[in-house]
Order: C-alpha cells, then sequence, then structure tokens
C-alpha cells in the first residue's frame, strides 16, 4: 500500500520526468531550428568575394616579360554571383612604361554539362598615365570567349579598341590559346599551354607564338609554382636593359588566394 509519502515522491519524480522531457524537446526543436537557420543563410547568399596575391620572379604576358625578367608583385579581387556572373580587378607592376597594370574585367561563366563549361566577357588592360603628354597609349580593351572539358581549357581573345597594347591602328588583333591543368597528384598539377598572337595590319615578330611548360604545388597556405617559357618572337628587346624579354626563361611564384 502506498503511502502519502510515497505518493509524494512519485509525484515529484513524475514532475521532473515531464519537465526533462519537455526540455529535451525544447533542445531538440531549438537546435533543429538553429541549423535551419544557420544552412538557410549558408544557401541564401548568392554572393562570394575572393582575393588573390602573388610574388614571382618574372611576369610573363603571352610569352613576353612585362617587368624586363625582374620580379613582380601582383594581387586581385573577384566577385562571383551564383548565377555565373562575375567582375574583379588584377593588378601588377611593370617595366616597359611609368605606370603599373590594372585588369579590370566583368563575364559569364555557365555549365553546359557537368565537365563543358563556358565563359564569355570582355578585358580591359588599363595603364594608368601613359596616355599623358603624348605618351604611348598601351590601353587595350578585349572581348573573349572560352570553352573548357575537365583540365582543357581553349580560349580566344579581340581586340575591340583601336589601339593594341601600344600597336595604332591594330583594332581585330587576337590571341588564342589553349591550356592544360593535368592532376599529377592530389596538390600537383601539370601545366601546358600555347598561344599564338596575330596583329592586326602588322606582320613579322608581331604575329608569334608563346609556349610555356611548368607545374604547381599547393603547400596549403599558399601555391608554388615553377613555369618555363619561351616565344618564337626572336627580335623583342627591352628599351632599358636590352634584355631579350621574349626568349626563354622560367619564372617561380608564390600565390595565395583568401
Amino acid at each position: 500500500m502506498m503511502t502519502e509519502d510515497n505518493q509524494y515522491l512519485v509525484s515529484i519524480f513524475n514532475f521532473k520526468g515531464n519537465i526533462m522531457k519537455k526540455l529535451i524537446l525544447a533542445v531538440a526543436v531549438a537546435g533543429a531550428f538553429a541549423g535551419g537557420v544557420a544552412h538557410a543563410q549558408e544557401a541564401a547568399s548568392p554572393h562570394s568575394f575572393t582575393g588573390n596575391f602573388t610574388l614571382a620572379s618574372d611576369y610573363r604576358f603571352r610569352g613576353v616579360s612585362q617587368t624586363d625578367k625582374s620580379p613582380a608583385v601582383q594581387g586581385g579581387f573577384d566577385y562571383e554571383h551564383s548565377s555565373g556572373f562575375y567582375v574583379g580587378n588584377w593588378n601588377s607592376n611593370i617595366d616597359f612604361a611609368k605606370s603599373i597594370e590594372m585588369d579590370l574585367y566583368a563575364g559569364y561563366k555557365f555549365a553546359i554539362t557537368e565537365d563543358f563549361g563556358m565563359d564569355v566577357g570582355v578585358l580591359y588592360y588599363y595603364y594608368p598615365g601613359t596616355k599623358r603628354d603624348g605618351g604611348t597609349n598601351y590601353n587595350t580593351q578585349e572581348l573573349y570567349v572560352a570553352g573548357s572539358y575537365k583540365w582543357l581549357t581553349a580560349k580566344y581573345s579581340q581586340a575591340i579598341s583601336k589601339t593594341v597594347f601600344g600597336y595604332d591602328d591594330a583594332r581585330g588583333s587576337n590571341y588564342l590559346e589553349l591550356g592544360a591543368a593535368i592532376p599529377l597528384a592530389e596538390k600537383v598539377n601539370l601545366n601546358l599551354h600555347v598561344g599564338k598572337t596575330n596583329m592586326k595590319n602588322y606582320s613579322g615578330d608581331d604575329d608569334y607564338l608563346d609556349y610555356s611548360i611548368g607545374v604547381d604545388y599547393d603547400l596549403g597556405f599558399a601555391t608554388v609554382a615553377l613555369t618555363a617559357y619561351d616565344t618564337d618572337k626572336d627580335n623583342a628587346y627591352s628599351t632599358g636593359t636590352s634584355k631579350k624579354v621574349a626568349g626563354s626563361g622560367a619564372v617561380f611564384s608564390i600565390s595565395k588566394s583568401f
């Protein structure tokens, strides 16, 4: 027979048990709600911002040194929308003019299949101050279209500005390039590249081939790369030191994305 004291203890245990059940249920609901909110917040933002910074022993653009075979400090920022639209800016020191190179670009990327994608856009190469006081106008605007399949990429760029990297009346000049980033190991890639420059209304060494081969290794905190370059543009020399800026050479770089 249950005494009054026993009934009191049972009621206390039942009361505490109900409280514990409610607390457990409340914690579970709150956790699910918080997780759902966090997931919704992560999935809700269609915007992404990234940056990059590079130190390199030379800056090669389409096979030709832009820094007189001297070191380069480079970096930029990118914004990308989940729809595929992107804009960005990339910058580097140069040696052939008392300026810097500022690249401003915008484009649209989209997937056709799981492995095949397309990229179309416009890019403006800006060299501040080079037009001042009758100086050479290096500013250039190009349209580009690129296709990628797994680790293969093909890209075509065509100038729509009248002046193209200092060449007058060169609208329509173009550059066709093929590249491959072949995975050799989990953190190692073999990079192959070949490009063909065609200058409108110019000939000789102004139309030339460039090619490169290199490897990069992901250290985790940064990526290091070693790349060998060469061209068939035999008569390109710097004006200041008479270095053969389009000749063969190797470039070491360390870069970080954030």
